[in-house]
This record gives structure tokens, C-alpha cells and sequence, in this order.
């Protein structure tokens, strides 16, 4: 799969004000400062397409990002999008409970979601709150895949040791564990590997919309 074109479409505060949900979505979420802007320009090959910053919280709303991208000869629209990162950003609590409600609201209620990409620090032990989060999606039902990101920050050793040590966390209440990538934005790490996941679901989609119009 190739995008051949990527682009900001809206930021919504609200998922009744999302555009409609006529395509699949893909979205990427994770603590503050795991890196989701950065993965999303790498993957889309556009580096000012999503910002990026320094500070945690600069995401605040459910921000659509529409793609084009061929496969073979085929054409296909998608959408990605970045939700608010969870975690340690200075907000106040109302504030908080706000984008837990905004992000609840969402991903149990958006109808065309097909994966959630959930972003995970390769240079930390198991955080708490990330296990607690995807624990969450399973009870919502919602299907995801890891994606460990900063890869190149840390020694392949402390990478590999902090991804084995996350998977056995999860196997205390995970039967069966998600698919997971390892990535790097500066490397490129990762990214085919990504986009053949969504070509090989964005084919599953079209196929059951054509099957539910029969």
C-alpha cells in the first residue's frame, strides 16, 4: 500500500460532531509524549501533518486526519486519527474527566473504528496506566494492536527486555495477546509493517460492506 495523499480534515469535541463514519478509522492513542504525532507524519511520509510538541496535552480533541493510499490498482479512503494521550499531562481535573468521557464516548460509539493503535513507550518497565487502559478496551470490546514506539532511544537489549516484560504484564489477564509492532520515527521502523496491517483490513472492510449490501 502507498498513501498517495494525507491530510488534516477537522477536530471535533465530540463524536456527534465526527465526520461521517462512511470509511474505515483507524485511530492512535497512548500516554502523553509516547510519540503519536511523530508516528503518524512518519507513517503518512509528512512530517508536518500532525503536530507534534514537547509539552504533553497538546492533543485535546478527536482529530480526523483523511488518507488516500493505493493498493495494487486500487484506490481507497481512510481516516486516521489522534485522541488525547492519557497520562501525566498538566491539566486540571475537570479537564481530565472531560477527555475520559470524550474518549469513552468515541471509541465505544463510533460504529466504523477498526483498530485502535495503542502507544506504548519502548523505554519504560509496564506502566500502570497503560495496562489499565488497554484492560479497558477489552471490557469495551474493542479491537487494538500495540504499537512500542522510540525504539532507537534506548539499546536493542532495554527495548527488547522492556517489550517482554510489558507482554508477560498483559498475559496475567490477557488469554490471548494482540498483535503488536516495534517502531522508530526517526528510522522509519516498523511502518511497512503497519500499513500492510491497515491495507489487509481496509480490504476486510470493503468486503463485508459489499457482502451487508447484498
Amino acid at each position: 500500500m502507498v498513501i498517495t495523499n494525507a491530510a488534516y480534515l477537522i477536530s471535533s469535541p465530540d463524536y456527534t460532531k465526527c465526520p461521517p463514519p462512511d470509511r474505515p478509522e483507524y485511530v492512535f492513542t497512548g500516554r502523553s509524549n509516547v510519540g503519536k504525532s511523530s508516528l503518524i507524519n512518519m507513517l503518512c511520509n509528512k512530517q508536518k501533518l500532525a503536530k507534534t510538541s514537547a509539552s504533553p496535552g497538546k492533543t485535546q480533541m478527536i482529530n480526523h486526519f483523511t488518507i488516500e493510499s493505493v493498493s495494487g490498482k486500487e484506490k481507497t479512503q481512510w481516516y486516521i486519527v489522534d485522541l488525547p494521550g492519557y497520562g501525566f499531562a498538566k491539566v486540571s481535573q475537570q479537564q481530565r474527566k472531560h477527555w475520559e468521557k470524550m474518549t469513552k464516548d468515541y471509541l465505544t460509539k463510533r460504529p466504523n473504528i477498526i483498530n485502535v493503535f495503542a502507544l506504548i513507550d519502548s523505554r519504560h518497565s509496564p506502566q500502570k496506566s497503560d495496562l489499565d487502559f488497554l484492560n479497558q478496551l477489552g471490557e469495551w470490546g474493542i479491537p487494538f494492536a500495540i504499537v512500542f514506539t522510540k525504539t532507537d532511544k534506548s539499546t536493542q537489549q532495554d527495548v527488547s527486555h522492556n517489550i517482554k516484560a510489558f507482554l508477560n504484564a498483559m498475559k496475567k489477564t490477557w488469554q490471548f495477546l494482540p498483535q503488536h509492532f516495534t517502531t522508530s520515527s526517526i528510522k522509519q521502523t516498523g511502518r511497512d509493517k503497519i500499513l500492510d496491517a491497515i491495507d489487509n483490513w481496509n480490504e476486510i472492510f470493503k468486503n463485508q460492506g459489499e457482502i451487508s449490501e447484498e
